[in-house]
């Protein structure tokens, strides 16, 4: 069991991980996981404390956003379904494979590459900058300018996304968010906000199996979920409040930062 410094520290770091979680749609664990391990938890021990901290900061975020209609339930339909079978899948194989850390690097590396392309606003988008943020992204959603209804694409997402969240312990929205916005062609808010109601199912399976496994430290993990779930409301609000071109520039940075130095740190562990 973690000392209570070590527990005080675990929930300021949940607080945090919501904040992001909230306003980015993503499980929030790509900051949660490097942090348990700086606080003393072995590898596969903060891959599944994390798990169960985030379903609760995901549902809390994602409610939020439900109240302004900004969740697509077609797109979540779709999504999560396909997640939830391989997050199992990639839980087990979290059993059997040490150190993944070839893997989490090209994930960093495809961010970095991502995290342009979500933060540089559409063409179609363009002339449509003072348009209020509901009926763009009523327009952009909801009239099929997007691929949003694309069953193959969103199974797709919903495989690699849960793939990862199994595997990794992250929430998969770092996957989601730019394949919404890129691949499925949704906009910005919808595409943080069905991702961060995906990331709160997919971590379900994910945290079952995990726990099986042996892998999940609740005196990390309670503490985790105490600070994530207020995080996660107030995250949510702040990205509700933005005009979505400037969401753009910040999700975009964010999500740049994160992957470089995710990046960085994998690429020392792999040397």
């Amino acid at each position: 069991m973690p000392e209570w410094w070590q527990v005080a520290l675990t929930i300021v770091a949940g607080a945090v991980t919501g904040v992001l979680s909230g306003m980015f749609g993503i499980g929030g664990a790509i900051i949660s996981n490097p942090a348990l391990r700086a606080l003393g938890a072995g590898p596969r021990i903060a891959v599944g404390s994390t798990l169960p901290a985030i379903i609760p900061g995901a549902l809390t975020g994602a409610l939020r956003y439900q109240r302004e209609g900004l969740v697509i339930r077609r797109v979540f339909l779709w999504t999560a379904p396909f997640g939830i079978v391989s997050s199992v899948g990639g839980a087990i194989a979290a059993d059997a494979i040490p150190e993944p850390h070839a893997l989490t690097l090209s994930i960093a590396l495809v961010l970095i590459f991502t995290s342009f392309r979500v933060a540089r606003a559409p063409v179609t988008e363009e002339h449509d900058l003072a348009e209020s943020d509901a009926e763009a992204a009523t327009r952009s959603v909801g009239m099929g300018r997007g691929d949003y209804a694309s069953r193959p694409k969103l199974a797709v997402t919903g495989l690699l996304a849960g793939g990862l969240s199994g595997l990794l312990g992250i929430g998969g929205g770092v996957l989601m968010v730019p394949m919404f916005t890129g691949w499925v062609r949704m906009a910005l808010k919808p595409a943080l906000a069905t991702s961060l109601a995906c990331v709160g199912v997919l971590a379900i399976p994910g945290t079952i199996s995990h726990a099986a496994l042996g892998h999940i430290d609740w005196g990390y993990a309670i503490p985790l979920a105490v600070g994530i779930v207020p995080g996660a409301r107030l995250g949510a609000h702040i990205t509700i409040g933005l005009a979505e071109h400037r969401l753009r520039v910040i999700v975009g940075g964010v999500l740049g930062v994160i992957a470089v130095v995710y990046g960085i740190i994998e690429l020392i562990a792999l040397i």
